[in-house]
């Protein structure tokens, strides 16, 4: 796998039940995967020595981020290896002007331009009208490499375009919520899907996701299904392929495709307890040519919420509270919820782990899965809960949790 960042180090964790091992190219030896794989290699992905020593002896080569020169994985695919998904389906989740051409046809998406001067922007906006969102062609996530303009920035479209950025625009959709579908394919064509998710965006990065999205009517969700999947198979992708949309009115007419990935996704995280397959097991199948797992979640409600580092590090007076300490807390709390912590420093809005309750009410599970998330990122409870309030811990510990922590009062 070329990256070693979290989604390396969860499929890392697929591979060992499948019995397969590992190989991960990270920048770094500090790299998520990095500090848990056997076998490891340093370099950078856009060098092709590294890439070479990555693939020598590997069935296949996939990758958790997309950020890896399709001329390399060309020279990759001529040594004989299998790159999946290829570098040619990859460069649809590189580029995203290469993406809107490539699915004109196919889905309903933003109107949009190529930007070589401010110009562009301001006749876009005169058709579509102000706000218009100003991205990075290549590169850029949660939340970077994207500006919203609220009207004419020349100013900030020459400057971008002085650095080399190229640089796209498009229409500032008015929507109801964001949605996302994933699906697998395998070279053999088999292809699955999971259920259709909300995901609960602030300042530009997920902070949750809720499976099923809620209050989907079921014809919508299916239409997103089968355009994921015509997607898939009209990009000839091997592997995961995520779908964000944006849903406009509820109905399947209204989706609006807005970014692809070809990897595991953060809007997959849930699947690892929510769901009978998660994603990283399935796109080491699908890259594999296994037959492919069974997508049904494994409760009526599955939500993940990310821990992001907080303004202000809780291992650091006042708080004073190591990761250790918050694990130890939450787990007497909610001995239901999940922990998913990715070996990641610290820092504000950093994605350093996640967490997953299930359940059957959806504002019950949610709200642990928030709580869960939040105290593991600053060591507050946002309810205001205490562990040295003995009605709280009467009331707050089913009769399996930990009684480590009510006796000891932590």
């Amino acid at each position: 796998m070329v990256g070693g960042g979290q989604l390396a180090r969860m499929s890392h964790q697929a591979a060992i039940a499948l019995g397969q091992s590992l190989r991960v190219l990270a920048a770094s030896p500090g790299d998520p995967a990095a500090l848990v794989c056997a076998d490891v290699l340093i370099g950078d992905p856009d060098d092709l020595d590294a890439l070479r020593g990555l693939a020598r002896g590997a069935e296949v080569v996939t990758f958790d981020h997309e950020g890896v020169p399709g001329e390399v994985l060309r020279m990759l695919v001529a040594d004989g290896v299998a790159v999946r998904p290829a570098p040619d389906a990859l460069l649809h989740a590189q580029d995203k002007l290469v993406m809107r051409r490539a699915l004109g046809g196919v889905a309903r998406m933003p109107e949009y331009v190529e930007v070589a001067d401010a110009a562009d922007v301001e006749g876009l906006a005169a058709r579509t009208g102000w706000p218009v969102v100003l991205k990075a062609v290549r590169g850029g996530y949660d939340g970077r490499g994207v500006w919203m303009l609220d009207g004419p920035d020349p100013g900030l479209v020459a400057q971008l375009l002085s650095t080399g950025t190229p640089l796209m625009a498009e229409q500032a959709v008015t929507m109801r919520r964001e949605l996302a579908v994933q699906v697998a394919r395998s070279p053999y064509g088999q292809a699955a899907a999971w259920p259709v998710v909300e995901t609960v965006q602030r300042d530009g990065q997920c902070v949750e996701v809720l499976a099923p999205a809620p209050d989907l009517d079921p014809a919508t969700a299916a239409a997103a299904q089968q355009l994921a999947l015509r997607i898939a198979a009209q990009l000839d992708v091997t592997g995961l392929l995520a779908v964000e949309l944006f849903d406009t009115d509820g109905t399947a007419e209204g989706l609006v495709v807005n970014e692809l990935a070809m990897r595991p996704h953060n809007s997959g995280h849930w699947t690892i307890e929510g769901a009978r397959t998660s994603q990283f097991e399935q796109h080491l199948r699908a890259v594999l040519d296994y037959p492919l797992g069974a997508t049904e979640p494994t409760a009526p409600v599955v939500v993940m919420a990310n821990v992001l580092g907080a303004r202000q590090d809780p291992g650091q007076p006042p708080v004073a509270m190591s990761v250790d300490e918050r694990v130890h807390h939450l787990f007497a709390r909610f001995p239901d919820v999940k922990v998913h912590l990715y070996g990641k420093a610290e820092r504000p809005a950093r994605k350093v782990g996640h967490v997953t309750a299930l359940g059957d009410r959806l504002d019950e599970v949610r709200a642990r899965a928030v709580l869960a998330a939040e105290w593991l990122s600053t060591g507050v409870w946002a309810d205001g809960w205490s562990p040295y309030d003995a009605d709280a811990r009467a009331t707050r510990f089913p009769p399996f949790a930990s009684t480590r922590g009510a006796a000891s009062g932590v």
